[in-house]
């Protein structure tokens, strides 16, 4: 086991995203960033990490076929010490939200099961398992807004939606990527069962319906922002459209869609942050 294992396992690109964005769903709904809402980054921080970390626990065996180079299937850091990381900073993420209002602590806990969950038993499910991932990630726009109660919170559902549509796109592909050790490691998602096919298919359909949903946020920002979400519109429709003509696992990966995909809805948190600063 290795320092830069425990590390790697939480993935934190991913995890200082996560919190940022938060940061950023806040500077939205209220206009405004406080100093005490660097809670937020902290805990985001904190409950993604620890999502990261029970997620590969429970798909070592997956990830020796998919991706043996990961810290658990290296031998960088064994699995009862990733899960005990795990339990660690979930209980510290919560511990934190004792100090944020009701409602962000009631995100906190309700996501905290969702991620064990996910990782336990919703991942191999079909469908149910992209939907919790999809959920999760947009629901940090959510917990930004509930920093500032309610009113906040409602005003962050049509971003919230959009994220929603677009990580559902990604996550679809995913499993299409995934479908060798998937199968091996007993699960059961969308491509094992209607084919890569049909699979890419249904991912366009959430890029279109995520295209459309960008649209709403013009009514309030304008012009501006729609000049630059319809660059993120075509990253992603244009993502989802290369895998069209894949039928194995294989083309999928060397359409590189999700990660063109990703950098698209990192794209879409510059247009949401700047719109919500200078709009």
């Amino acid at each position: 086991m290795s320092a830069s294992g425990f590390f790697s396992i939480t993935r934190p690109a991913n995890a200082v995203v996560s919190g940022v964005t938060a940061i950023i769903a806040y500077l939205i709904a209220t206009g405004t960033v406080v100093p005490s809402a660097v809670i937020l980054l902290v805990i985001v921080i904190l409950i993604t990490a620890a999502g990261n970390v029970i997620n590969d626990f429970f798909d070592a065996d997956i990830d020796r076929i998919n991706r043996p180079e990961r810290p658990i299937p290296s031998g960088m850091v064994s699995p009862v010490a990733a899960r005990c990381f795990a339990v660690t900073l979930f209980l510290a993420g919560i511990l934190m939200a004792l100090f944020t209002p009701p409602l962000c602590l009631t995100i906190v806990v309700i996501n905290s099961v969702i991620l064990v969950l996910y990782a336990a038993r919703f991942k191999s499910m079909p469908v149910i398992g992209n939907i919790a991932v999809a959920y999760l990630a947009a629901s940090i726009f959510l917990f930004g807004g509930a920093f500032a109660g309610w009113d906040a919170l409602v005003r962050m559902i049509p971003l919230a939606a959009i994220t929603f549509l677009a990580t559902m796109v990604r996550e679809i592909l995913k499993d299409a990527e995934d479908v060798e050790g998937d199968t091996a490691g007993g699960a059961d998602t969308l491509p094992i069962r209607i084919g890569i096919r049909s699979t890419t298919r249904i991912a366009l359909g959430f890029a279109l319906a995520a295209a459309v949903a960008s649209v709403v946020p013009c009514l309030w920002w304008g012009k501006w922002y729609l000049a630059g979400i319809v660059i993120v519109d075509i990253i992603i429709l244009a993502a989802a459209i290369r895998t069209l003509s894949c039928t194995t696992p294989a083309c999928v990966r060397t359409t590189r869609s999700t990660t063109l995909i990703k950098q698209g809805m990192f794209a879409a948190l510059v247009v949401f942050a700047l719109s919500a600063i200078l709009l």
